[in-house]
């Protein structure tokens, strides 16, 4: 079964249409991070966490191994390799009736694979933080 805002969410894992991720995003969005322990509320934090991820995760081992859906979400289950280390987790998320997400949670395993895309979100999100910290004083 095929939805669209699961369609658009495929499109946009294999473009890195930043354009497209901002559309698909619910206004109200709410993200869950693995290791950050409170919920992360609108489209520009999670924009930003999804963004991210894309960058620390989504490089040429990243894959989907499987999918399950209800009928108003999805749950992802997808594996890569980064610095050696395998990573398993899911990707949870829930669509409006328009097709936008509206709730992103995300878990992983191993703790040491944690450990690192701990790491690595957060020198990637420091790098966005600098770079719209540089486009706003200009």
């Amino acid at each position: 079964m095929s939805k669209p805002g699961l369609d658009k969410w495929y499109a946009y894992m294999k473009s890195h249409d930043t354009a497209a991720l901002w559309d698909l995003l619910h206004p109200d969005a709410v993200f869950e991070s693995p290791v950050v322990h409170t919920p992360q509320r609108g489209r520009d934090i999670t924009f930003k966490y999804l963004t991210s991820a894309a960058k620390v995760l989504g490089g040429p081992t990243f894959k989907y191994l499987g999918e399950w859906q209800s009928d108003t979400g999805t749950v992802l289950e997808f594996e890569n390799e980064i610095d050696g280390i395998k990573l398993n987790g899911v990707d949870i998320i829930t669509f409006d009736g328009d097709g936008r997400i509206t709730h992103f949670k995300v878990m992983v395993r191993p703790l040491k694979a944690i450990n690192l895309l701990h790491r690595m979100m957060g020198e990637e999100l420091m790098k966005q933080s600098g770079a719209t910290s540089q486009s706003q004083s200009r």
